[in-house]
């Protein structure tokens, strides 16, 4: 034999040993024709349907403390993490060019009031004048116009002094709530910035005693989340609590990012006030908040890996319709042939139908879609069985329709119960999968 031959034998050989192998793989599950599964039992119990979503803990309510006017900080009056009342001093800045505006304000005050003394005097003079005709008409509207420009003024000079005074008034910042100092951005010796366009602030005030917990919720869920909801909230900096809570706000506009991309997501900031809370917890901090949307309480569950997706199963023959369908197709040929003779019924036998179990029907592509099912296993064969299903948790699914209390269903391995396992199939409960579900 040629070397050529050889290999071609060799390599022929190799590729029989690799199908085998595949072979052997592909039905290592399968143990005297039956398929190895773990099971599980349907029970009835409590199912807790939530949304869930990471946090940031806020005050309920905080006031960001800045400047209306602006000057250079000369003391700040509080430390961070100190507890303030209302109206207790915060912040002074540096008052002395607006002490030189009052000042300023107050001086032209005084000569617009002697401006409207000598302008009210010259018009009564010239009023009385031109009572007695010692004074034209042109004369009399001059002095008026005089005595009413200098009253004008002197409200514009007083006015200007109420603007300088209330600027002076807010060189020094008072708290406007009782709370805590939760942050402090300034020094002394820095700037603040007082505009009504852009906010520098200073530091900020909040009532630490109602805190929220603050999440973004997708669109897709925050349609079941609803004013009331209970919640349970887990801080990370408190690993083995777990607080109580309840939605307070649920924003109306969602945020978006990402937008024209395929990460495009938008999502809703709900806002879960915390009933319970620990002395220590800080704003800011993270957590992660599970809101309870619905629950339900004795009802067939199992777990949420026990159902999958499958085509309908055909509907089988009923042997007695067909058996039924055969003796009446029977008799009205006998009939006929009794009637007609033999010959009129060879040449026309009567037309009956078939029975509708012996009839190949055609199914609709309607029908043939994957429809949400469970194997049950009884007496060691998997039986396919469409489900309707309810709520679900993170681990148990509500059965609605299709199964019993204390039906064994099978649940898992996942491979084998996605793809491998058809109804009818023999199967072998592992024991791993027996206990478990036992327990």
């Amino acid at each position: 034999m040629d070397k050529s031959k050889q290999k071609r034998l060799i390599l022929f050989a190799g590729l029989l040993v690799v199908i085998i192998l595949l072979l052997v793989c592909a039905n290592v599950k399968r143990r005297g024709g039956k398929v190895t599964v773990q099971t599980e039992k349907a029970v009835k119990g409590r199912v807790v349907a939530s949304v869930s979503g990471s946090a940031k803990i806020q005050p309920e309510v905080q006031v960001k403390i800045s400047a209306k006017v602006s000057g250079q900080i000369l003391k700040i009056g509080v430390l961070e993490g100190e507890r303030v009342k209302r109206n207790q001093f915060l912040v002074q800045l540096d008052s002395e060019i607006y002490k030189a505006s009052v000042e300023q304000s107050e001086s032209s005050v005084k000569g617009a009031h002697a401006n409207y003394e000598k302008a009210k005097n010259d018009y009564q003079r010239v009023q009385k004048l031109f009572d007695s005709n010692l004074a034209s008409a042109s004369e009399l509207e001059i002095a008026r116009a005089t005595f009413k420009q200098a009253e004008a003024q002197v409200e514009q000079a007083e006015a200007m002094l109420k603007q300088a005074r209330d600027d002076l008034s807010k060189t020094a910042i008072y708290s406007p709530m009782d709370g805590v100092v939760s942050q402090v951005n300034k020094k002394v010796g820095e700037m603040a910035m007082g505009s009504g366009f852009t906010l520098d602030i200073i530091m900020v005030v909040a009532d630490l005693s109602k805190m929220l917990a603050e999440t973004e919720i997708d669109e897709n869920d925050v349609v079941s989340v609803s004013f009331g909801d209970s919640s349970k909230i887990s801080v990370d900096a408190y690993p083995d609590t777990v607080f109580r809570g309840v939605v307070k706000e649920i924003a109306n506009t969602g945020t978006t990012t990402g937008t024209g991309t395929q990460e495009e997501v938008t999502n809703f900031l709900v806002k879960v006030a915390m009933i319970e809370k620990p002395e220590t917890i800080r704003p800011s901090m993270s957590a992660t908040v599970d809101i309870i949307t619905e629950a339900k309480d004795s009802v067939i569950t199992v777990p949420i890996q026990c159902v999958t997706a499958r085509p309908p199963l055909k509907p089988k023959p009923d042997p007695k319709a067909a058996a039924k369908a055969r003796a009446e197709r029977k008799k009205a040929e006998a009939a006929a042939k009794k009637k007609k003779g033999t010959e009129a019924d060879s040449a026309a036998k009567p037309e009956v139908p078939p029975p509708p179990a012996e009839t190949p029907k055609t199914r609709n592509a309607k029908d043939e879609k994957p429809v949400k099912c469970v194997f049950v296993v009884k007496d060691g064969i998997a039986r396919q069985v469409a489900v309707e299903t309810g709520i679900s948790s993170d681990t148990q699914i509500e059965i609605v329709k299709g199964l019993s209390d204390g039906d064994e269903v099978v649940s898992g391995s996942y491979r084998i119960l996605s793809k491998q396992l058809k109804d009818g199939d023999k199967v072998s409960v592992s024991k791993a999968g027996k206990k478990a579900s036992e327990d």
